[in-house]
């Protein structure tokens, strides 16, 4: 028998309804399914209300828009999302400096 392979990471994008943030959760989903899509099991969108977006990463906390100051640059989101579930993995244009 073979032993399963390990669950990849499940992100969970949580949103204000309210706010009407789907659209900017669901444009992030599909940047980081994008781009990790071989590191992540999972993009979950999660409605919510009184101003949440938070993103997690297995029930850690990567980003909070009330703790964190806004919402995240894509740029920064990635590099959060890399360094929890694939240190190694290179992002090409989102990890060159601007100029």
């Amino acid at each position: 028998m073979m032993n399963p392979a390990p669950a990849l990471p499940r992100l969970a994008i949580h949103y204000c309804t309210g706010c009407r943030w789907l659209m900017r959760a669901a444009w992030m989903a599909q940047e980081l399914l994008t781009t990790f899509e071989k590191e992540l099991g999972e993009v979950a969108l999660v409605p919510g209300h009184g101003g949440v977006f938070r993103i997690l990463c297995d029930d850690e906390l990567l980003w909070d828009r009330k703790i964190d100051g806004g919402f995240p640059d894509i740029k920064a989101l990635k590099q959060r999302v890399r360094d929890r579930i694939a240190p190694g993995k290179a992002l090409g244009h989102s990890e060159t400096a601007a100029h």
